[in-house]
């Protein structure tokens, strides 16, 4: 792993041993090959990082006798990304949506993508289609009741579902 080494200073830089880094590295390698993929990953870099982190926490949380600044020296650490969970819920939310904008009408989704994805203005679109600038705002806004009608539908199914799973768990 290309990011290794900088996690091998971050662990130095906390002051844990060289001992122990290599056992938390090596547990880290083995909770990746654990995987049952990777593409749901899309910053390996943040993604190890994370795996060392808490299972390093883990470790000094277990241990008998913890510098109480150490386990406040890694708890602070933030390094300002969203955790490799919340990528991968923003990338399956942002391909959900991007599959509902695809089916909507042609025309709906021209204009829809023209100023909510590349965010051009209604003067602009308008001009550019061949439009009043008031279908133009017709069309948005009928992309995004659709989409957000699309959206509503998708969670009553998975609700509908849930239910249904839980119902036939009582019947057991």
């Amino acid at each position: 792993m290309p990011h290794e080494i900088n996690v091998r200073a971050w662990l130095r830089r906390t002051r844990v041993s060289p001992e122990d880094i290599d056992d938390v590295i090596q547990e880290a390698y083995c909770k990746l090959a654990g995987l049952d993929g990777f593409e749901h990953i899309e910053r390996p870099d943040a993604y190890f990082f994370s795996v060392v982190r808490h299972l390093l926490l883990r470790r000094i949380r277990r241990a008998s006798v913890v510098s109480f600044t150490t386990i406040a020296e890694i708890e602070a650490f933030d390094d300002d990304r969203p955790s490799p969970e919340r990528e991968v819920a923003a990338q399956r939310e942002y391909e959900r949506i991007r599959t509902l904008i695809a089916l909507l009408p042609d025309r709906c989704r021209e204009i829809f993508e023209m100023r909510r994805i590349q965010g051009l203005s209604q003067r602009e679109i308008a001009r550019m289609v061949g439009i009043s600038e008031g279908m133009v705002e017709y069309h948005v806004s009928q992309g995004v009741k659709a989409i957000v009608r699309s959206m509503r539908v998708q969670e009553e199914e998975v609700h509908s579902r849930a239910d249904a799973l839980l119902r036939a768990e009582k019947r057991l």
